[in-house]
């Protein structure tokens, strides 16, 4: 696979990750708010349940537009800002 190939099929999963607008919103919000935990991201949200949020940051992260680290019993979610760049523009906008 040669990088262009690579490169366009990360750009596609980005592309389908945001295409649902739940997604989207997940993302501006940790564009503004880095470092969120899934509770404060499902607070902010409000009506989205927790198995589809939970399932709408696993595309995010599947994606390689945010990223997860673990502390303690917290998972804490960011944007990752180089992707977002390449990617995603509008995010940063």
């Amino acid at each position: 696979m040669t990088e262009n190939e690579k490169k366009m099929g990360q750009a596609v999963k980005i592309y389908k990750a945001l295409g649902e607008p739940t997604r989207l919103k997940i993302a501006l919000l940790l564009v503004k708010e880095s470092n969120q935990c899934f509770t404060a991201i499902g607070e902010k949200l409000e009506t989205v349940a927790s198995s589809t949020l939970s399932h709408h940051l696993k595309q995010l992260t599947d994606s390689g537009l945010i990223h997860s680290s673990k502390s303690g019993s917290y998972i804490h979610y960011c944007v990752d800002r180089e992707m977002a760049e390449k990617f995603a523009p509008y995010l940063l906008a």
